[in-house]
């Protein structure tokens, strides 16, 4: 039978190359081993891959993946049973199973804070969540503890049902939303319903924004805007095509806005009717940018176009 092989003994270069070459799973089931190891790992980190990290609450699961959607690894988060109780000096207690390893805690937001932890000192990531996170008693506290953290966001969904605790967490990500790649909200149906922007997502989707004005529009620096079930009208379009031209909306690269209130016979937009700006091309007043109007059935589209 072989000896084991001393990969701690390796100069410290050729380390750095082994870790490079290691898979996702294999990385974090390595670090995991021993504290040394972990280090070791962590101390690679300048050259590790930059990895998406999807949040699942109501399954109890963090997946780990390249952002091509390659190289996936899942961790799961069970609770402590007889068979599983990990011994004073430990966090957790694990398993492996198909497509990762299987963890047991004593408490599901401190594991799904410790592992995220532990994967920030190994990969550069961007933390994801998906819709249906926010139906978990988990999802504010965790995301509220990851703006302190300062991590970056590839997508983050947020659900205003009315409740103190949603105020108190817009309060908090708002002032940093310069860390999100994707914000989406899901509004709230109180019509006396708001949010205060004090800074702006790189990209920033709606869902029943009647309360979205042209005037959050116009402040709005992401440089892409969707707005769905919106409650501007052709007047509204006309200000902003006109605003855009003299320079407003610096950042824009794309705006959708679904509007029951865009009408064929409403108010002229750049002085035509709403169908006759389908398919029209607009320039800024200085030149440097083009933008090209479509039209659907109740929704427009602008799509930007610097000059090179």
């Amino acid at each position: 039978m072989s000896s084991p092989f001393p990969l701690l003994r390796l100069p410290r270069l050729v380390l750095c190359e082994v870790f490079k070459s290691l898979s996702i799973g294999e990385k974090i089931k390595l670090s995991l081993c021993s504290k040394k190891l972990s280090i070791q790992i962590n101390d690679a980190r300048l050259y590790s891959q930059k990895v998406i990290v999807d949040l699942d609450m109501c399954y109890k699961k963090i997946r780990v993946h390249l952002e091509n959607n390659e190289d996936t690894f899942d961790v799961f988060i069970s609770a402590e049973t007889k068979k599983t109780l990990r011994s004073n000096t430990q966090q957790f207690s694990m398993a492996c199973c198909s497509t990762g390893i299987e963890t047991f805690w004593a408490n599901h937001q401190e594991a799904f804070l410790s592992i995220i932890r532990h994967l920030l000192k190994m990969f550069h990531c961007k933390i994801s969540t998906s819709e249906g996170c926010f139906n978990s008693d988990l999802y504010q506290p965790t995301i509220s503890k990851l703006f302190d953290l300062l991590v970056e966001f590839e997508t983050l969904y947020i659900h205003f049902k009315g409740s103190k605790d949603e105020n108190l967490l817009w309060n908090q990500i708002s002032r940093n939303l310069g860390l999100v790649e994707c914000l989406i909200i899901l509004s709230s149906f109180d019509t006396n319903f708001k949010l205060v922007f004090t800074s702006w997502p790189q990209n920033i989707t709606i869902w029943d924004c009647y309360w979205f004005t042209l005037e959050s529009l116009m402040a709005c620096t992401s440089s892409t805007i969707t707005l769905y079930y919106s409650h501007l009208a052709n007047k509204d379009m006309d200000k902003i095509l006109r605003e855009w031209r003299a320079g407003e909306l610096p950042n824009l690269k794309r705006l959708i806005i679904a509007s029951w209130r865009f009408e064929e016979n409403g108010e002229h937009i750049l002085g035509m009717n709403l169908l006759e700006i389908d398919g029209m091309v607009i320039q800024t007043d200085d030149g440097s940018k083009t933008a090209t109007i479509k039209l659907g059935q109740h929704w427009i589209e602008m799509s930007v176009t610097p000059f090179q």
